[in-house]
């Protein structure tokens, strides 16, 4: 099984109903939130524009410390900031699937806060996991859209808002 080639599709196809989301981001919505416990509308897209390139860190990396990194989400905000952050990342992404070998996805691949271990998966599952967070907070930000009246791009066929059908 050409699992590589796989992801590779998929992240592709995730890249592009992504883009077409974060091109119906609204401007002036930045803070919205629709909950006190539910994060504010561009901090939730950026970090749907981040998780493209978390392919390239479980590829060239064992593990991630939050505690011991100084990785810091980005801080966004403008449509444009979304969609230059989303090709960035996607572009890092791709490239680190494109050179992987298929034996990379055996090794493992861990979460860390201060040495303890939050999570570990194959590199294979880790990367599987970023593409399921992809899926996961790009329907909350579909939430999101809806509760604000902006119109839903199609992600795995039209929406409701679409004219085609």
């Amino acid at each position: 099984m050409d699992t590589l080639s796989q992801f590779k599709d998929e992240f592709e196809t995730e890249y592009q109903t992504t883009k077409k989301f974060f091109e119906a981001y609204p401007e002036g919505k930045n803070e919205y939130t629709p909950h006190e416990k539910s994060m504010k509308m561009m901090p939730l897209a950026t970090h749907i524009a981040e998780i493209f390139e978390w392919p390239n860190t479980m590829l060239n990396t064992s593990d991630l410390d939050f505690a011991n990194s100084d990785h810091q989400p980005k801080q966004l905000s403008s449509r444009e900031d979304l969609l230059r952050t989303l090709d960035q990342n996607f572009k890092m992404g791709k490239e680190a699937l494109e050179q992987a070998r298929e034996e990379n996805l055996r090794d493992s691949w861990a979460l860390k806060n201060n040495g303890q271990e939050l999570a570990k998966w194959t590199k294979y599952g880790s990367i599987r996991h970023a593409l399921n967070q992809i899926t996961h907070h790009r329907a909350q930000l579909g939430v999101y859209y809806r509760l604000n009246d902006i119109p839903l791009p199609g992600s795995y066929g039209p929406s409701a808002d679409d004219q085609s059908f």
